[in-house]
């Protein structure tokens, strides 16, 4: 390696190191997850598997999928903002995929590892513990992109599809990421120079890509919190959870960057996945998507297309409008507090309605 890059690369990985030292400072002033009891039930490459119910089996059960970049814990961050909570305390079961930092074993894992083969190990996992063999996905950002597309390989193993803010139809889609993916340098000189990327990278092509999501309306966010002690809570347990960024596997990185962004192929019917080619067309469970008017990230766009076009028989489309103490929007529907009194009663009751539609 060049030792130009090799500099770049030290840089960036020691301002991941910086940015977790700052989350310890957090978590030592008690601004760190508070996270629900759990046990890990299978360890793999990649990933863990989370049981977080332990009560007797009923036929509702979900499987969240998490975003990969970032930390699992966004889904379970403190008893007032759980979706996680609010599951259990409606009797569903619970599992959680834990996305593990990719090492040098995992580089060649991309979207057919991510999407198809780890889930196929967490629903086998599922099943062998008496779990049920068809199960709701709840899914948010690049984690919806995952479950959608396992929704559409495995359908007989999806019972229902919950997308939060999960962007499907790319190119004219892409939002603000769309001018630095057209733009900026081709993920294959990217992979080279990182090998794995940085959390620090993806948290500063954010930041580039959206300077107002990313930064002022944070800091809007965060005068706006000041009147409530509720608010600012939940807003300094957010930003820390931001320092927590994860590195992004070398075949990840790539197949986002090309198949999904730049050839929007998930969308066009032309994303080869498991000797497969899918597209919405494949996509038959029952379908619920969430989406921010507002974002520019995500554009409505981004999410509204794919869902138009799912062959879904059975589909619902939910407007999340935003809230305070959410430091980061893009995360809001699943830590704000309207989003909680108002958007997960809804997307809970249209779960266990599906759950026992489908038993």
């Amino acid at each position: 390696m060049h030792p130009m890059s090799s500099g770049i690369r030290w840089w960036f990985e020691s301002m991941d190191r910086t940015r977790r030292n700052r989350g310890a400072v957090m978590d030592r002033m008690g601004y760190g997850p508070v996270e629900t009891p759990h046990e890990v039930v299978l360890s793999a490459q990649g990933m863990r598997l989370r049981r977080y119910s332990a009560k007797p089996r009923t036929g509702k059960a979900v499987l969240i999928v998490p975003a990969p970049i970032k930390r699992h814990y966004i889904w379970d961050l403190d008893p007032e903002c759980s979706v996680v909570q609010r599951l259990l305390n409606e009797g569903f079961q619970v599992w959680l995929v834990e996305w593990l930092e990719p090492g040098e074993a995992d580089h060649h894992f991309g979207l057919e590892h991510y999407a198809l083969h780890m889930l196929d190990q967490c629903l086998d996992a599922i099943r062998n513990e008496g779990g049920p063999a068809a199960l709701s996905l709840y899914s948010h950002s690049l984690g919806g992109v995952f479950a959608t597309i396992y929704a559409a390989l495995r359908p007989e193993r999806v019972s229902g599809l919950v997308q939060v803010e999960s962007p499907l139809h790319f190119a004219r889609g892409s939002g603000s990421f769309g001018p630095l993916v057209a733009f900026g340098p081709q993920p294959e000189k990217v992979t080279q120079l990182f090998g794995c990327i940085p959390g620090s990278v993806l948290n500063l092509a954010s930041m580039v890509a959206s300077p107002a999501t990313f930064g002022s309306e944070r800091i809007a966010d965060m005068f706006a919190s000041m009147g409530s002690k509720k608010h600012m809570r939940s807003h300094l347990l957010v930003e820390r959870w931001t320092l927590d960024e994860a590195p992004m596997s070398p075949a990840l990185f790539e197949d986002v960057v090309d198949g999904l962004y730049r050839r929007d192929a998930f969308m066009q019917g032309a994303l080869e996945i498991g000797g497969k080619r899918i597209g919405p067309q494949d996509v038959v469970s029952p379908l619920l998507a969430i989406y921010d008017p507002r974002s520019t990230i995500i554009p409505p766009s981004s999410i509204i297309a794919f869902h138009e076009a799912a062959a879904s028989p059975v589909k619902r489309l939910i407007a999340y409008h935003g809230d305070t103490g959410v430091a980061l929007a893009h995360v809001g529907a699943l830590v704000g507090y309207n989003a909680h009194a108002e958007i997960w009663p809804e997307v809970i009751e249209w779960t266990g309605d599906i759950a026992r539609d489908w038993h």
